[in-house]
């Protein structure tokens, strides 16, 4: 990986987890495998993979971008079972 593409790397990734710290949140409320969680779980990914696309990137970054999309849902439902108990 050359170094001017780290930044747009970091990106990338910086929002995969981002905005799925948001939906983690509020999926952490819906019923499992309700039509709302599906969408709270998914509705992040076609903005993921147009960012990539825009970027430049290939398949071979899908694999971080699910896991920090991963970790932002998980990260995301953990603080809303801490801050309403």
């Amino acid at each position: 990986m050359q170094s001017e593409q780290l930044l747009p790397l970091a990106t990338l990734l910086f929002f995969a987890f981002g905005v799925n710290l948001p939906l983690g949140y509020l999926r952490e409320s819906s019923r499992k495998f309700s039509l709302h969680w599906f969408v709270l779980v998914h509705l992040s990914i076609p903005f993921i993979i147009a960012l990539r696309s825009m970027l430049g990137f290939n398949w071979p970054l899908i694999p971080f971008t699910i896991a920090c999309a991963v970790a932002g849902q998980v990260i995301g439902s953990r603080i809303r079972r801490r801050t309403l108990g």
